[in-house]
Formats: structure tokens, sequence, C-alpha cells
């Protein structure tokens, strides 16, 4: 399976420390040597990378690191491929334009049937059934929404009715952007931290490299984060629950839909919540959806 990484911030913040730790999965600390991708949103631009090799041994990623590029938007992804070949082309993430926005999309998963799914309007480039998934889920809003919807809630409950519907083809997580919103999908496995004042010490997993947020900030800062697994070993971070859809803008956790614990971890978790031990987050049998009605699209 492939990893993911995204991150949402309220003002213009480099990804460099938590990608540092990121790339090393790339062929170093996980399997995932069939190339790797990132795409930055900047001052109403979008900047993209993509290459086909290991991340970990990527003279491209290097520069990344070496030229921290601010952004309030990225997309990142690893790839261990299962459907089509280690190409450029087959390379996360996919790009397509949608309301004069560049919507970039990364998935993580393996569908089957895929090739049933119609496109009514975009075609995939190359050979994998992420990218096929890419063009029907963003045909699917824009046969819903030919312009940008008048209330945000729309465009968020159609959107999590259509993950549903592919989490139903097979293993389906999923990060995808318009410059504006962050969305993550989780069908299998997801996780998020929002970093805020008072800001302390974080220490990655995967590579040797601790920061002390606290200097890099300011106390109006707010950043989030969303891995396929916690990026570093002493901070609490928020798993997502299977068929739950978050919405993120500006750092901030603005919405979230769906999402649903087997009962045997509905009581593992209820058995914890009583010690203290588990998140409120995972304790409930259905999350109660939850949006911002004060936000434009």
């Amino acid at each position: 399976m492939c990893e993911l990484l995204g991150m949402s911030a309220n003002v213009p913040t480099d990804i460099c420390f938590s990608f540092a730790g990121f790339l090393q999965r790339g062929g170093g600390t996980g399997p995932h040597r069939d190339g790797w991708g990132i795409a930055f949103y900047e001052e109403g631009g979008y900047r993209e990378f993509r290459d086909p090799h290991p991340s970990v041994d990527s003279p491209i990623a290097r520069m990344i690191l070496d030229y921290p590029i601010k952004s309030q938007m990225v997309i990142s992804h690893i790839r261990q491929a299962n459907v089509g070949q280690v190409t450029l082309a087959n390379t996360h993430p996919f790009t397509r334009e949608l309301w004069g926005r560049q919507w970039c999309y990364a998935h993580n998963g393996q569908l089957a049937d895929w090739q049933a799914l119609p496109l009514p309007y975009y075609r995939p480039v190359g050979s994998t059934d992420s990218e096929h998934a890419a063009c029907f889920l963003l045909g699917e809003i824009r046969r819903a929404f030919p312009n940008p919807p008048a209330r945000c809630e729309d465009l968020w409950r159609h959107l999590h009715a259509q993950c549903e519907r592919l989490r139903g083809f097979g293993v389906f997580n999923l990060l995808l952007s318009d410059g504006v919103h962050l969305y993550a999908y989780c069908s299998t496995k997801l996780a998020h931290i929002t970093r805020r004042a008072p800001f302390g010490q974080a220490s990655l997993t995967d590579f040797e490299m601790s920061v002390d947020f606290q200097q890099h900030t300011t106390d109006a800062d707010v950043v989030s984060v969303i891995a396929t697994d916690p990026l570093t070993d002493n901070e609490q971070w928020q798993r997502l629950l299977p068929g739950q859809l978050v919405v993120f803008r500006e750092g901030e956790l603005v919405a979230s839909l769906g999402g649903e614990l087997p009962l045997s971890q509905e009581e593992s978790g209820q058995e914890q919540a009583e010690s203290g031990a588990v998140d409120r987050t995972a304790t409930a049998r259905r999350k109660p959806d939850w949006l911002a009605s004060d936000l434009s699209c």
C-alpha cells in the first residue's frame, strides 16, 4: 500500500520536518519505492514535483528539504505499486481543473472493478486505478455542481457519499484539495494532529530529527498534518474512523462526516474511555456529523 501526507495551515509554512520523516518510508524505513510526489498551493498558484524513483534516494526530494517552500496547503504521496507500471504518468498526486481551480488528489489503497466507474468529463493519462478513481470523483463533483455550490455543506456531503461509493470497490484512503480546503477520507488508516500555541518539541519516528516548534512559530499559527501513520513518537495523533471524511481550512478542522467503529472496537474504546486512556472521538459507535456553516466555497 502507498502512504499519504497532507498539511493545512493558516500561514505559509514549510513542511520540511514532516517530509523529512515521510520520505524515509519511500525505500528506507518502508517499502514504498515506486515513486513519490508532492504538491504545494502558493499565493493562488500551484507547484508540483513528481519522481518515479524512491523518495529516500531522490535528489529532487533532497532539494525540497534544502529549499523550504512555504505553503498553506500540501499533499504528498509515496507509492508501492499495485496497479500500473512504475512510471511518471502513474506517480501521484494527480491534478485536474475544476471551477478554475487546480484540484490535487492522492490515493492509498487498491480498488477492484474500477474500470466500470464512468468517466464523462475527465480521462486518465496513466494506467492506475487511483487516477481512474480521481477522474471519476472529480467528474461526479462537476456533474453535481457545474459551478461552486452556494453552501459548502452540500459539496461536503456529496463528496462523502462518493467516497463511500468508492470504498465499496476496495481500500480507498484519500487526500484531496482545491487550494481552499483539504479533504481527508479514511477507508482503513489515516491520522491527524493539529499544532497550535503553546507549541512544543516533536521527534520523528522514521528519522533522527527533533524540532522545537516554539522557535519557528507565533502564537497565532495553526498547522494540521494528516498522514497514513503518525510521523512523530512524542505527540498525540488522532486516528480517523473508517468511513470518516474530515475537512480542514487554514489549519482548522471545520467539518467531520461519518465514521463508524466495529462493535468489538467500540466496546474496547468504551472500556479505555472509562479509564481516560483514549480520545473521545474513538468511543462512539457512530461519530455525529458536524459542519461549519459560515464558510464559502
